[in-house]
């Protein structure tokens, strides 16, 4: 069963009165539990499309359904309200806010959600733990290696336990060790957490690890 179905995207953007052209009539589905390398040159779409999945910008036409809900449809409050529920972000720059241990970067999401302090914590630990850091938590992100702040990231993206995890380049920053890191941590989540995973790469190494590669060329899928 196809977890994600996009339908028929295409997506410009406008300046002045010119239209750029970003992606054209793009559709594939995403089976629950997939791990899908999105891969292509700068410029093809790659992150645009990333982004159109994740609710964070519209298509110009089309539509993109995550499980029953038709994300091309929602308005701003109930895509925010939906991308906190169901969307978990990995990106190349881990944004993690550098006055706020790892403990209170991962906890953040969960800081909009209903959960008791008590249940925030369990969530927060057991999401470190998972990413092998259950013992900085008290770190600050200066007090660790970018495979560590990746690491955090990727706790963080997971502690509200999404519908589909979303990674943007996630070792484009990091050295060839932290990145087979980070590709193995994806790899389990996906193995043993059963996690859907979209990620956009342009490293073979990070391709090797998904199910499926899809290829962006000039806003089209070849």
């Amino acid at each position: 069963m196809s977890l994600v179905s996009v339908q028929k995207i295409s997506k410009s953007y406008w300046r002045d009165s010119l239209e750029i052209p970003v992606l054209n009539n793009i559709s594939f589905d995403v089976p629950e539990g997939e791990f899908v390398g999105l891969m292509g040159p700068s410029g093809s779409g790659k992150t645009t499309l990333l982004n159109l999945i994740a609710g964070i910008d519209r298509p110009t036409q089309g539509a993109i359904m995550v499980s029953d809900t038709d994300v091309t449809r929602l308005n701003e409050s109930q895509l925010a309200k939906w991308r906190a529920r169901n969307v978990g972000f990995v990106f190349q720059f881990y944004n993690l806010l550098p006055v706020l241990t790892a403990f209170e970067n991962v906890e953040l999401p969960l800081l909009l959600s209903k959960l008791s302090k008590k249940e925030r914590r369990e969530h927060v630990e057991f999401a470190l733990k998972i990413v092998g850091l259950e013992d900085r938590m008290k770190h600050y992100p200066k007090q660790l290696s970018g495979g560590q702040e990746q690491r955090v990231a990727i706790a963080r993206a997971i502690v509200t336990d999404p519908t589909i995890l979303i990674a943007d380049e996630p070792t484009g920053d990091l050295d060839k060790s932290s990145a087979l890191e980070i590709l193995n941590l994806l790899e389990r989540l996906n193995s043993e957490f059963k996690k859907t995973i979209i990620m956009v790469t342009h490293d073979p190494r990070a391709a090797e690890k998904a199910h499926s590669i899809r290829h962006l060329d000039k806003g089209e899928l070849t």
